[in-house]
């Protein structure tokens, strides 16, 4: 049994994006990390429409103690990750509470309506007024930015994970994830990976 080293017991996850940005890897790679230290992980997967860019949501139930129900209880979460930050927005609206908290990559992904001008997307200021009102404290991190540095955007998803396991509040170390990424990657990707992972921590630190 895990010594217990989390924020809360148990501890209520949401790593949020769109379909085709990786949060469902995200959230496996997170779920296998805790599952290794002897924590009970249940995972519960919400798609909207994901190969048109819909909505794709993965509750995260953590605990030292008892296997729990996939779905978080509304008002319930206590961090979100999102790669998207309308999405963060759309979570904390119905997940959120006095003491969640929330780290969000600041690329935005526009919706048909946006596109069309039907819609108007958010300015990132206003989206960081919002997301200071709904939460306890809130990091912007320009993950899909610096993935593209790296050669491929979809190294944001390992970015956040990064970020995630700076903040604290979960047992994620450079250790741990290595091991996951070692046994669920070809070789020749353990190292982008890892250097991802550096960059999301460095972004919080």
């Amino acid at each position: 049994m895990a010594n217990k080293a989390l924020a809360a017991d148990p501890y209520n996850l949401i790593i949020t994006g769109v379909g085709g940005q990786g949060n469902v890897l995200a959230s496996r790679i997170v779920g296998n990390i805790l599952s290794d230290q002897g924590y009970y992980v249940t995972i519960g997967e919400t798609f909207g429409a994901s190969q048109r860019g819909g909505a794709v949501m993965s509750h995260l139930r953590i605990s030292s103690a008892a296997i729990l129900s996939p779905q978080i209880p509304k008002g319930r979460a206590h961090m979100v990750v999102a790669l998207e930050p309308t999405e963060a927005l759309r979570v904390l609206k119905d997940y959120g509470n006095a003491r969640v908290k929330a780290i969000t990559n600041t690329r935005p992904i526009y919706s048909v309506g946006v596109i069309s001008g039907e819609l108007k997307y958010p300015s990132m200021d206003d989206l960081k007024l919002w997301m200071g009102k709904l939460t306890q404290a809130a990091w912007f991190i320009d993950a899909t930015d610096e993935a593209v540095k790296l050669g491929n955007p979809i190294l944001g998803n390992v970015m956040l994970v990064g970020a995630l396991a700076a903040v604290g509040e979960l047992p994620l170390d450079k250790n741990g994830f290595r091991e996951v990424i070692a046994r669920t990657m070809s070789a020749d990707k353990v190292e982008i990976n890892m250097t991802a992972f550096d960059r999301g921590v460095a972004s919080i630190r």
